[in-house]
């Protein structure tokens, strides 16, 4: 064989096999190609333009009901990182970013504007009357501690403060009490075990209702407490402020909340919709 031949030999392998040495498959070639020509593209035919890190935690703001730094900090230090472009990514979805960089943990709310009619992009979960109070007791136990890093507390503590509210048999209470319970922690998120059947109360208790609410909230257990006539308790029902609860103005929990006041402690089948969902 000559020279001339053997080096168009040569040249036809070396055609023929990828940089890693084995054959190249074509639709390898364009999905790399593809991903190559943009640097935020994931996958062939990919037109986004965020990096990666970033529309993980644009999704995770979406779902909610919200991100923690403490709970997840490499989502936590990609929405700092990227905080402007993520901002502006809901505003195109009519939702405002709500970030508390001291707590480290933020969520999404619909945009509060007098300019024009926004459509809501959080669908309403309903809460039930011992949900609620559950809630104000916790926000309470939060405010009482000013300046602790962590707020901890035991699930006996936070029932014994409910027990005013008990009509009818303790079986019954004690059920809906527990159906209270477990959804501030799998779907509110606002509880999170610290051992030994203790909890800390997240932050954001603080964001699920806003101050005028819970002010009209409390008058309203105060006197269902009391024994009086809670023949107006369905009136004190509203929205949660911010919760991976959101609606009309209210939350990224943010996903609004309808307290059903005045049913007298209703289990889970109250619940409208699953915390954080989006629609």
């Amino acid at each position: 064989m000559t020279d001339s031949a053997a080096e168009e030999t040569v040249g036809a392998r070396e055609e023929a096999v990828g940089v890693s040495g084995g054959p190249q498959d074509p639709a390898e070639a364009g999905r790399t190609e593809a991903v190559d020509g943009s640097p935020s593209a994931l996958w062939s035919g990919d037109t986004g333009t965020l990096h990666e890190a970033s529309r993980r935690v644009l999704l995770e703001l979406l779902k909610g009901p919200y991100v923690s730094g403490a709970q997840n900090p490499g989502l936590w230090a990609a929405l700092v990182a990227d905080q402007a472009t993520i901002r502006s990514r809901l505003h195109d979805l009519f939702l405002d970013l709500v970030l508390d960089e001291y707590d480290e943990f933020a969520f999404t709310r619909k945009v509060e504007t007098h300019d024009l009619q926004v459509p809501s992009a959080l669908r309403a979960e309903r809460l039930t009357f011992l949900d609620t109070a559950m809630l104000l007791v916790l926000r309470q136990f939060l405010l009482t501690a000013p300046g602790e890093e962590r707020v901890i507390v035991g699930q006996d503590e936070v029932y014994e403060q409910l027990s005013v509210y008990r009509d009818g048999d303790e079986s019954t209470f004690l059920r809906n009490l527990n159906g209270s319970w477990g959804r501030m922690v799998s779907r509110l998120r606002v509880l999170h075990s610290a051992g030994e059947d203790r909890f800390q109360i997240s932050p954001m208790v603080r964001f699920l209702i806003d101050e005028d609410r819970v002010r009209e909230l409390t008058a309203v257990y105060r006197r269902i407490a009391g024994g009086e006539d809670a023949a107006g308790s369905e009136d004190a029902g509203g929205e949660a402020a911010g919760s991976d609860a959101g609606g009309d103005g209210d939350g990224g929990v943010d996903d609004q909340a309808d307290h059903g006041l005045g049913d007298g402690g209703d289990d889970t089948s109250d619940t409208s919709s699953d915390q954080g969902e989006r629609a």
